[in-house]
């Protein structure tokens, strides 16, 4: 019933919510009866640095983590970590990006540039890219920090769940405070992705 074990690689940089997103994610699996592996990693996550999160979920699910070449969707936050972690997809699998920018140490202190044409790149190398512009609809939801249920949406749309699990674990997750703006934030990307 339920399958081979998927998996999905959220990448992003430290403060952008990536580990909401996972619990989020993780929330809606398990309430959907799948075995679910979560694992985060951290770089220098408190000083902008590389986060990634792996989720992991089928019938059985042995090992959290997500070897080169195996993820099903990479779910990137940032632009330089979509490029960064393109090899961890595998053949014919989705890569769902965040247009944002931001400046890793080595931009901010000058010694090197921010590349150009990453999505061009990404697009010749032949992956299934769905770049979605996250700042702006959150900022439509109501707040740039809710970029991370943008692109929960964009990936839910992208995935054989029901909404209304997605809108449970929503609820469940996010403070009471925020839900509204964060099921606003989460339609907005659902929306924007379709086809």
């Amino acid at each position: 019933m339920m399958g081979e074990t998927k998996n999905i690689m959220i990448v992003g940089v430290g403060g952008q919510g990536t580990l909401l997103a996972s619990k989020i994610l993780g929330a809606v699996l398990l309430a959907q009866g799948y075995d679910v592996k979560v694992s985060e990693v951290h770089g220098m996550s408190q000083r902008g640095g590389s986060v990634v999160t792996y989720v992991r979920y089928g019938e059985d699910v042995a090992s959290p983590l997500v070897d080169t070449g195996e993820a099903d969707v990479v779910l990137a936050f940032e632009q330089l970590e979509a490029a960064r972690w393109l090899p961890s997809l595998k053949p014919g699998a989705r890569l769902i990006a965040n247009t944002q920018r931001m400046n890793p140490m080595p931009v901010i202190t000058g010694a090197a540039e921010y590349p150009t044409g990453i999505f061009d790149a990404l697009r010749g190398a032949g992956v299934a890219l769905m770049v979605v512009d996250a700042l702006s609809l959150a900022l439509q939801a109501g707040s740039a920090k809710a970029v991370n249920v943008v692109l929960l949406g964009a990936l839910a749309r992208q995935m054989d769940l029901p909404e209304a699990a997605w809108q449970a674990a929503l609820r469940k997750t996010v403070k009471s405070q925020f839900v509204e703006l964060n099921q606003k934030a989460f339609a907005l990307g659902y929306d924007i992705s379709k086809g």
